[in-house]
């Protein structure tokens, strides 16, 4: 019988005042056509009903002690008395998951190179710009993920791992979870990657989460990532693994220094001549991208097409992550650790909120 028709396998649910989205995530677990065979949730300093009503729902609860390294303490604290052996399916609170995420995630772990599978995310269906921004921008993330068949990170939302990868970070690294990054699933994803595993997001593993409802709480949610993204490359410095990330990092800074170019030379240009001249070319380049933005939602609605096709909504949305990246940068240069701050109450950490 293959491991993966025979090994437990044990959900463990990091929660943090999650009242409210908590019985949709045990829901889809208890949906699975392949069910694990052990529901954990960790309260980490709830104030509300999080633990009572999991309880309500009977699944086995944990309270952690004495945490102060946010999700990345809860999880090693979890993991301390999960049965060493099989797969843990780790899921954040606010996530729900299809019901044959872990069924299809077990057929890529046949392959014994890969050490886990991440989800493909999704936000729930918008009710406004902001969502809608960032519900189009996460369909663009998956539909990449599809087309090229890499990984960058392996979804903090929910995935599926293999307990033996995880013990081989351990044995290097000193512990699963390393408890000072604030993106833990960006950095186990490196050091799974340092140890030689592979990770995938299969299009089927698909699972959908909260998008932020105003920009306060997106902006800080982005430069947390952000910040969090700068600390892992700094911190494992440049290996084989880490390339590619701090690629992504110069690209992301020529981004920013593009966007203020273009934004700045278009408000010289108004305040000088009253007016904005654009040359042919940059309006074919244009064209070129509008129709980008558009063929890479084609299977959203058509109304989310044409609000694509206006583009500028969404150039405003990318300003907003770019300045979000820029708070980052700041926060790096001047040695901040950052903090969570939590969407429904701002979680206090040795930082502040």
């Amino acid at each position: 019988m293959p491991e993966q028709d025979r090994a437990k396998i044990t959900a463990v649910i990091p929660a943090h005042n999650e009242v409210g989205a908590l019985p949709g995530t045990i829901a889809s677990l208890r949906a699975q056509t392949r069910q694990p065979d052990r529901i954990l949730v960790v309260s980490d300093e709830s104030t509300d009903h999080t633990v009572a009503i999991a309880e309500a729902f009977g699944v086995e609860v944990m309270e952690t002690v004495d945490n102060t390294a946010r999700k990345a303490g809860a999880l090693n604290q979890a993991l301390e008395i999960v049965e060493p052996q099989g797969f843990v399916l780790v899921m954040d609170a606010d996530t729900q998951i299809v019901p044959d995420f872990i069924e299809r995630a077990l057929e890529e772990l046949r392959d014994p190179v890969v050490g886990g599978v991440g989800a493909v995310f999704y936000g729930d269906r918008p009710t406004g710009y902001l969502e809608l921004c960032q519900y189009l921008e996460w369909v663009r993330y998956a539909e990449q993920l599809e087309r090229t068949g890499k990984t960058f990170v392996m979804s903090g939302t929910a995935a599926l791992i293999r307990w033996a990868a995880l013990k081989d970070v351990e044995s290097r690294f000193g512990s699963i979870y390393d408890e000072a990054t604030i993106t833990e699933d960006m950095r186990l994803t490196m050091t799974l990657r340092e140890c030689g595993w592979q990770v995938r997001s299969p299009a089927e593993c698909q699972s959908t989460t909260e998008t932020m409802p105003n920009v306060p709480t997106l902006w800080l949610q982005r430069r947390r990532w952000y910040l969090g993204a700068l600390q892992n490359i700094s911190e494992m410095g440049w290996t084989r693994v880490t390339q590619r990330y701090i690629v992504q990092q110069f690209m992301l800074a020529l981004s920013v220094v593009l966007m203020s170019t273009l934004v700045v030379l278009t408000t010289a240009s108004y305040a000088i001549n009253g007016f904005v001249w654009v040359e042919p070319a940059w309006l074919l380049i244009g064209g070129i991208f509008a129709l980008e933005r558009v063929v890479t939602v084609w299977d959203q609605p058509w109304r989310y097409r044409i609000f694509a096709a206006l583009v500028l909504p969404e150039l405003i949305y990318a300003l907003i992550l770019q300045s979000a990246y820029v708070g980052a940068v700041w926060q790096k240069l001047n040695s901040s650790q950052g903090v969570w701050a939590h969407l429904g109450a701002p979680r206090m950490t040795e930082g502040g909120v």
